[in-house]
């Protein structure tokens, strides 16, 4: 292995989103696919634990650091089927495009807007590296990415071989697929290589969230430019301190701390009639707002920042986003026990308001809500 690929005693907290995360006992950036098998199958070879990291966007790791190899994947590429961005190579409808897995995400949506191709825009501003969407299903504004992923390309570690996984296969739900089920302490079964997307040509998916309708000025299940979407998107998304932005202390943060619970409707009897509550996918399930949840517990914009209710938890150091309830944030000098000491007690407060316990969404390495 090239020296240009590896180094030691990398501090974490530098590769992160969240600013926080000690040293790895080795540190490796891969930005080819040959690369990303070669540190893989070395590590495995070895015994030694490897932790994946993308963008760094949905990682909480331990002050004490990694003991293990971190492997950084940063491929770069978006290749459209065998022939032109015009044409549908599919027969469906829709044009395959392939992202790269180390491919910054952000990036890669705004490629299809340029080039017309509809089905991303929804999702731009989410910081971090294509690879990891499909691992968390990611979704924002009513657009998921499994309305549109076809397929992935994987290196399985528990058979030792490529593998190409449809979209059907990877059981893709709220915040959730197989491939995060398979995946433990930040180590997975499947390192994803590549994804596929079917995207429409000139043709943005109809608008399917209220807060981004009102932004645009149109009725639900209205489609506007693809331009349009993307730039209202990112208006939002700015708004609530969710794009990555130098000197905006509430950016340094995973994006949303908590996800929705979604729970059985019969604990939702305590919560008031105004609570917001959206379909679950299953019957007699629903969908609550963390968001709502957490404000209405008493934990407001702000939490624990200098000056502010819940400063003695952390100094002020870290705190919820002065802009957004959900988010978690890094205000300056913060450590991971810092992040985790602020999450619990919003956890706790809301578990004791509304009986109801929050789930993080970023991975947690080396570290645990749980007291």
């Amino acid at each position: 292995m090239s020296q240009q690929m590896q180094q030691s005693q990398q501090r974490l907290s530098e590769i992160t989103t969240m600013g926080v995360g000690g040293l790895a006992d080795r540190f490796i950036v891969a930005r080819t696919r040959d690369e990303i098998l070669e540190a893989v199958q070395e590590a495995d070879a070895a015994g030694t634990p490897l932790l994946i990291v993308g963008g760094g966007s949905n990682l909480v790791i331990a002050d004490e650091g990694y003991r293990g190899t971190v492997l950084q994947i940063a491929t770069r590429g978006i290749s459209v089927g065998d022939s032109t961005v015009a044409e549908d190579t599919t027969g469906t409808g829709t044009v395959p495009v392939t992202i790269e897995a180390g491919h910054p995400w952000d990036e890669a949506v705004a490629w299809t807007v340029e080039h017309e191709l509809g089905g991303l825009e929804a999702l731009s501003g989410i910081p971090g590296a294509a690879g990891a969407t499909p691992v968390q299903n990611v979704g924002a504004y009513g657009a998921d990415v499994s309305n549109t992923l076809l397929s992935i390309e994987a290196w399985d570690r528990h058979e030792g071989r490529l593998v190409t996984m449809q979209a059907s296969e990877l059981d893709l739900t709220y915040r959730n697929s197989v491939l995060k089920r398979a995946t433990q302490n930040g180590s997975p079964r499947w390192v994803v290589l590549a994804v596929t997307f079917g995207l429409k040509r000139g043709e943005a998916l109809p608008v399917a969230y209220d807060q981004l309708a009102r932004a645009l000025n149109v009725e639900l299940g209205t489609r506007v430019s693809l331009a349009d979407v993307r730039e209202a998107v990112l208006g939002l998304r700015r708004s609530k301190g969710m794009v990555l932005e130098a000197g905006d202390p509430d950016t340094n943060s995973c994006g949303s701390f908590f996800m929705n619970p979604i729970v059985e409707e019969s604990r939702t009897s305590a919560l008031p009639a105004d609570a917001p509550r959206y379909p679950a996918g299953k019957d007699g399930y629903v969908k609550l707002s963390a968001a709502w949840l957490i404000d209405h517990a008493g934990y407001h914009k702000g939490f624990g920042m200098k000056g502010q209710p819940g400063e003695e938890i952390a100094g002020g150091r870290a705190s919820l986003s002065s802009k957004h309830t959900l988010a978690v944030t890094n205000q300056g000098g913060a450590s991971c026990a810092d992040i985790v000491a602020v999450a619990r007690a919003v956890r706790a407060g809301v578990k004791d308001a509304w009986g109801i316990e929050l789930h993080h969404e970023p991975l947690l390495i080396g570290t645990s809500l749980d007291v």
